[in-house]
Parts: structure tokens; C-alpha cells; sequence
């Protein structure tokens, strides 16, 4: 259920993030999002006149800023932040997840995408905003590191879709394996593209 320290219109983007990441924009209905949530199912055109369209677009927005925002605690959590280390941390903040709740729940930018692609012009623009909201910082946070500024943007979009295809991987699987397939394999590269000065 979603937190209830939040306000009911914060409380509704989230569950809707929640549920999309479990089940998916199609499913995902604009009462279960309000059931989640627990608020009264006549706030939602109240808060989200544009319906479920807008609903979607603010979740993923939330969902691209969340793990925008990781991206300088796991930096602010390693003694000596290293581009591999970075990646370790993104790939075991899902790790842990999965192992601890299981593989019900991947990440809501991709289902929305899955779904929504082809056929919610709008939702897709939303999802390439929230993957643009992740992937900005990461590129900050490796050209802080020492990378190149013009490998950093596309070291920052191979970790996010190594990342992302791992979680795809390790829901059908039911294994974390492929997450720690590519922590592993990429560390190296990801190491090596920093620019020692001095």
C-alpha cells in the first residue's frame, strides 16, 4: 500500500508507479490505482483530469526522477566512487530486491514502454523522459569521476540498458544471474574509460 505520510495525489502517482511495474499500463486500472493508494476514487479526475494518460505520465516522471535521485546516494555511499562501483550499486539496489520480495515487480519505465510504445504517443514520451531524468545523471556522476565528457552520456545509456535488459532477464529467469552477469562483465569497461590527471 502506498505510504500514507504522503498526500492523496502523491500517494496515487507512486501506486500507480507500483502497480505499472507489476502488472503493466493495460492492466493497471484507474480504481485499482486508487485502492492502492487509498484515497477516494472521485479524487482521481480531481487530481488527474487528463485520466489515466496523464496518471501514466506523472508515475513514470516519478519513477525517472527516483532513480535519477539514487544516483548521488549510491555515489555519496562508496568511500571513493568508481564508475563500476556506481553500476555495482544500481544493479544491487534490484539484487536485493529480488531476493527479498521476489521477481513480481520490474521497473515501470520499461512496462510502460512494452506496453505503450506503439500505441500512447504521449506515454512513450513520458517513458523517454524518464529514462532521460536517469541516464543525465549518471553521465554527471561518471564525468565527476574522471570519464571523458563525450563517453560519459554513452557509458551512462549502456549501463541503464545493461541494467534494464538484466531486469527483464532475471524476471523470466526468476534468477538474479544476468544482474550479476553484467556488473561484472562491465566493471572493467566502465573503470577503464576514467582519465587519470595529474
Amino acid at each position: 500500500m502506498a505510504d500514507a505520510r504522503r498526500g492523496p495525489r502523491e500517494r496515487m502517482v507512486f501506486s500507480a508507479a507500483q502497480l505499472i511495474r507489476r502488472d503493466g499500463v493495460t492492466a493497471t486500472g484507474m480504481r485499482d490505482v486508487a485502492a492502492h493508494a487509498q484515497a477516494p476514487r472521485g479524487s482521481l479526475q480531481h487530481y488527474f483530469p487528463g485520466g489515466k494518460e496523464q496518471l501514466v505520465g506523472e508515475a513514470l516522471a516519478w519513477a525517472g526522477r527516483y532513480a535519477g535521485d539514487r544516483v548521488a546516494r549510491f555515489c555519496a555511499g562508496m568511500p571513493e566512487p568508481t564508475p563500476g562501483g556506481l553500476f555495482a550499486a544500481m544493479v544491487r539496489q534490484w539484487t536485493d530486491e529480488f531476493e527479498s520480495a521476489g521477481f513480481a515487480a520490474g521497473c515501470p519505465v520499461v512496462a510502460a514502454t512494452v506496453d505503450c510504445a506503439g500505441s500512447a504517443a504521449p506515454v512513450r514520451a513520458a517513458a523517454a523522459d524518464a529514462f532521460a531524468a536517469w541516464t543525465g545523471p549518471v553521465a554527471r556522476a561518471l564525468a565527476g569521476m574522471g570519464v571523458p565528457a563525450e563517453r560519459a552520456e554513452p557509458l551512462a545509456t549502456l549501463m541503464v540498458s545493461a541494467l534494464e535488459g538484466a531486469i527483464v532477464i532475471a524476471r523470466a529467469e526468476q534468477d538474479v544471474r544476468a544482474l550479476a552477469t553484467v556488473a561484472r562483465e562491465l566493471a572493467p569497461l566502465l573503470d577503464g574509460s576514467v582519465v587519470r590527471t595529474g
